[in-house]
């Protein structure tokens, strides 16, 4: 059966079980050098613990049983695993990274750029396909998407495969010098060629490129805002 604890709820129920008697002594089990992510976990009962949090609880607590963790349902301990507990996981474990970065200001044209430490995770249903989050900074696209927007990027694996005329960010080598940013993506008569252009009317111009110089590309499946995170 399912109980009313919150997620962190229950991670305090088998710390406690384990000695740790309050979150602050879980904190350190768990080798944070500060308590503050977990009291905030403790202040508000909406708040779900991120990904993070969860492997670092799983590897400290290895019998834990995360499926009750997650969902409340079965039993604390590996031992007793409620068959049915994995209902709704997915929805509960899969985040997005997001990552609080200026894409003009990297020094790298590829996609390693995803392999930084992100901020957090979102979960956010829309969007828990996508690859990662960014926050948009100047207004080359406005007012599609304003600086200080969040924008959920999705990879893109077949380069032959765009749907022109939606936003994409795009990153390139050094044959198209580096070229990076948020553009819209049209055909060009040629097809081994791409027609780069902002939404924003006072950004005049279009910018072609050569597709084999894109290092990297991923669409722009929506934006979010703050408060929605």
């Amino acid at each position: 059966m399912k109980n009313n604890l919150t997620i962190f709820g229950r991670m305090m129920v088998l710390a406690v079980k384990s000695g740790y008697k309050n979150a602050n002594e879980l904190s350190k089990h768990l080798g944070y050098k500060s308590p503050e992510k977990l009291y905030r976990l403790e202040r508000d009962e909406t708040a779900k613990p991120s990904v993070d949090i969860l492997v670092d609880f799983a590897n400290k607590f290895e019998n834990a049983n995360m499926n009750w963790i997650l969902t409340g349902l079965g039993s604390e301990y590996k031992a007793d695993i409620f068959p049915d507990a994995d209902e709704d996981i997915t929805d509960l474990i899969k985040r997005v990274p997001f990552y609080n970065i200026n894409l003009y200001e990297t020094n790298t044209d590829h996609s390693i750029l995803m392999e930084d430490k992100p901020e957090y995770f979102v979960n956010y249903r829309p969007f828990n396909d996508c690859t990662a989050y960014l926050p948009v900074y100047g207004d080359s696209m406005y007012p599609k998407y304003a600086s200080g927007d969040i924008i959920a990027v999705k990879e893109v694996k077949n380069m032959d495969i765009i749907q022109w005329g939606e936003a994409y960010m795009i990153m390139t080598n050094e044959e198209a010098n580096h070229l990076k940013g948020i553009k819209i993506l049209h055909e060009h008569p040629n097809k081994d060629k791409i027609i780069l252009r902002s939404s924003n009317p006072n950004y005049k111009g279009d910018t072609i490129i050569n597709k084999k110089d894109i290092v990297s590309l991923y669409i722009i499946k929506g934006k979010i805002t703050r408060n929605m995170i």
